[in-house]
């Protein structure tokens, strides 16, 4: 999956002007670094300082600015590659994990603050880690769930590990739901939910010793209530057929749940009568379907 399906934000929505295209201007006081990317990781910290007090003093937009602001950029794109390294097992294209995380480096730049005196590493590193397990929260999910129950996923799975190293067993619902603050009926539906996290194809084997299984053929039982739904379905248009107050009393019997003298009483006829009717009724019905089997 490509990062620009996942998010809307690239480095280019944000403002970063594209190497090829932009030629630099350095500012007064700045030098023109041609290659960033391959500084020492000391004198990227140290120029990393300087560029952003210069950056306060220049006027936003301006080519000085933007030469500023891209050259921070990359001269802090190691720290994108050393929070890609905790992902790399994940099995998403590197290319990809780079891209969303120097979004979490271009935000941090824009949000520095040098009159907090706090180094940028410091404020840089949550924000490109922030941005990739954002990523990796909308992008692997097998089947698309809200973004309130992928969160909900990963508080009950830390919630699951604490309550069961502290209990010896797996924790209840209640037991969850208590440790987390929320209802129980929240629990249950954040553990339905974490079951779209990762699916398996139907046509997957399991098994050992060369005595593979189709899943498809282990999913799933004999429904006895499948052939009621047949027999309903063919015993529709055969009460239609059937008169009126015979059609009355079947109903009046089977689906009111009436004795045959309550139906005698509503239809002013005797109890022995009725019984006569849904006899005749239902015998006619059972040979009718009989005939259409």
């Amino acid at each position: 999956m490509s990062v620009s399906s996942a998010r809307a934000e690239t480095p280019q929505d944000i403002g970063v002007v594209d190497g090829p295209t932009a030629a630099p201007v350095p500012p007064a006081e700045l030098p023109l670094i041609e290659s960033p990317e391959d500084l020492a990781p000391g004198d990227a910290r140290e120029l990393t300082q300087l560029f952003f007090e210069r950056l306060e003093k220049l006027e936003e937009g301006t080519p000085e600015y933007q030469y500023a602001r891209n050259t921070l950029i990359e001269m802090n794109l190691s720290l994108v590659r050393y929070a890609a390294r905790r992902f790399r097992n994940r099995g998403d294209d590197l290319e990809d994990i780079m891209q969303v995380g120097t979004i979490g480096l271009i935000k941090a730049i824009d949000r520095y603050d040098l009159s907090r005196n706090v180094e940028f590493t410091t404020l840089a590193i949550p924000y490109i880690t922030g941005e990739m397990k954002r990523f990796f929260r909308d992008t692997t999910w097998d089947v698309r769930v809200p973004r309130r129950l992928q969160e909900l996923r990963v508080d009950l799975a830390r919630a699951n590990e604490h309550l069961a190293n502290e209990l010896g067993r797996d924790p209840k619902v209640s037991e969850l739901a208590a440790h987390l603050d929320i209802p129980e009926e929240e629990v249950m539906e954040g553990q339905v939910a974490a079951n779209g996290y990762s699916a398996s194809s139907i046509d997957a084997t399991i098994g050992d010793e060369g005595n593979d299984i189709p899943l498809a053929d282990l999913l799933g039982d004999y429904d006895e209530e499948m052939y009621l739904f047949e027999d309903l379905h063919t015993l529709k248009p055969l009460l239609d057929q059937l008169e009126d107050r015979d059609r009355r009393i079947l109903e009046l019997r089977f689906g009111q749940e009436m004795t045959q003298a309550e139906i005698g009483d509503i239809l002013g006829i005797s109890q022995m009568h009725v019984s006569r009717l849904l006899n005749r009724c239902l015998g006619q019905l059972r040979t009718a379907m009989l005939r259409t089997d």
